[in-house]
């Protein structure tokens, strides 16, 4: 996976001089992912300054749960996590460790139709 190259049509990525991703945004949407295992380890292998990562986009996949990684990306200012399997509050509530975040997206998981979503 590491090898692969984004869709082609795309813009080129900017790189710094080791070849590594100089951005500050991740998609990683529809892919069926259930938890983030090795999140970071892909994160230091691919970007320059992975604990920078501002905007990150896990939607249409399958968590449950907030992984305990996400709170390690102290920058995080935007989260799609829309179309998951986010079934309680208390599970968005992890998220209140990043000093950031302002924009989170929780549509289509079985939590917004907890009582007092």
């Amino acid at each position: 996976m590491l090898t692969d190259e984004p869709n082609p049509s795309a813009r080129p990525l900017k790189r710094d001089s080791e070849q590594k991703i100089l951005s500050v945004t991740l998609r990683l949407n529809n892919n069926f992912l259930s938890d983030l295992t090795g999140l970071m380890d892909t994160l230091s292998a691919l970007y320059a300054e992975p604990t920078r990562l501002a905007w990150l986009d896990l939607s249409f996949n399958q968590f449950q749960h907030i992984q305990p990684v996400l709170t390690q990306l102290k920058e995080l200012r935007l989260l799609y996590l829309h179309g998951n399997r986010i079934c309680k509050l208390s599970e968005v509530d992890k998220l209140a460790a990043l000093p950031f975040l302002h924009t989170i997206t929780l549509h289509g998981n079985p939590v917004v139709s907890e009582r007092d979503y």
